[in-house]
């Protein structure tokens, strides 16, 4: 484990990680120091996602990272506190001190928390203050916020032209989820096979039963194959098919690692002040967003339809 990953495991297991985040530069690791970020690059981004992950911290770490990296691609510089962006159908006319900004947006992470919600718009990323906004309350199974959010003829702080498009802010936004999940994933292998270490049964760990021990090693297959693909989609953002199998794969793992994690565990899983608990809400919770196993594994299909040889496009060769 590097410094970096020692640093962000140490910041996120603490009593107040995002004030802690926030003051080490990590809230915006991975975005150009002259966009108001710490520098580095996506592989940085990675590691602090992946311990956010792994300890299932309740912090908006995903959404200011996101936010942070567009406000860069569209030359603006991040304002101090968390972000986070939001696209769809957006309404802009031209006011007297720039653009004036009406939509609807739903299921936004974290809108209700933000300092500043950056819009995506047509050729455009606008900062709007969330003062100046509708919000609606809402939340994830994990308990997270997911608002929506309504703006009504409100004036952008600031704006200007980019060329990012929605399509390429999702796969963004599913990559992050998918790096989260395999830090999810990590912490509940390693509370299972912790516990299973622990609990006794008939005299001895549950974990020299053959049963669990499958188990087990069932969970740590779908956790290291789901890594695998998301660590090959952070060397690769810009290829969509890569990015779509991370997610796919992390998704459908998600599910898979929780059903056993907590068949290991039995009812002390499910308690309200079990870790594991935490963590599989939060697995339950990402799978689904910025695109679900299905509708990434639909566009794989889409990809390979289209793709003149199929097998090279598979192999990577």
């Amino acid at each position: 484990m590097g410094l970096l990953e020692e640093t962000a495991n140490e910041i996120l297991a603490g009593d107040d990680p995002w004030r802690a985040l926030e003051e080490s530069g990590l809230a915006l690791a991975g975005v150009p120091e002259e966009a108001g970020g710490s520098g580095g690059g996506l592989a940085d981004a990675a590691a602090v996602l992946r311990a956010a992950g792994y300890h299932a911290a309740d912090v908006p770490l995903a959404e200011t990272l996101l936010a942070g990296r567009l406000l860069a691609d569209a030359g603006l510089r991040a304002a101090p506190g968390a972000l986070t962006a939001m696209s769809g159908d957006v309404e802009a006319v031209e006011g007297r001190d720039g653009p004036v900004l009406s939509g609807t947006f739903r299921r936004v992470p974290r809108a209700r928390e933000a300092r500043s919600l950056v819009v995506l718009g047509r050729g455009l990323v606008a900062v709007v203050d969330p003062a100046r906004a509708q919000i609606t309350a809402g939340a994830n199974v994990a308990g997270e916020p997911r608002d929506d959010v309504v703006l009504s003829g409100v004036p952008a702080r600031e704006a200007a032209p980019c060329a990012v498009d929605a399509a390429e802010l999702l796969r963004r936004g599913a990559l992050a989820r998918a790096v989260q999940l395999t830090g999810a994933m990590a912490r509940a292998l390693d509370l299972s096979v912790r516990y299973a270490g622990e609990r006794e049964q008939f005299g001895r760990p549950i974990g020299r039963f053959q049963a669990v021990q499958q188990m087990l090693a069932e969970l740590a297959g779908e956790a290291t194959v789901a890594d695998v693909a998301v660590r090959a989609a952070v060397r690769a953002p810009g290829d969509p098919v890569a990015v779509a199998a991370a997610k796919a794969n992390a998704s459908r793992a998600a599910g898979a690692v929780a059903a056993i994690a907590h068949q290991v565990h039995g009812a002390l899983g499910a308690t309200e002040e079990h870790p594991l608990r935490r963590v599989t809400l939060r697995l339950w919770s990402w799978r689904d967003e910025y695109g679900g196993e299905t509708a990434w594994a639909d566009e794989l299909g889409a990809a390979l339809a289209a793709a003149p040889d199929p097998w090279a496009l598979v192999t990577g060769t």
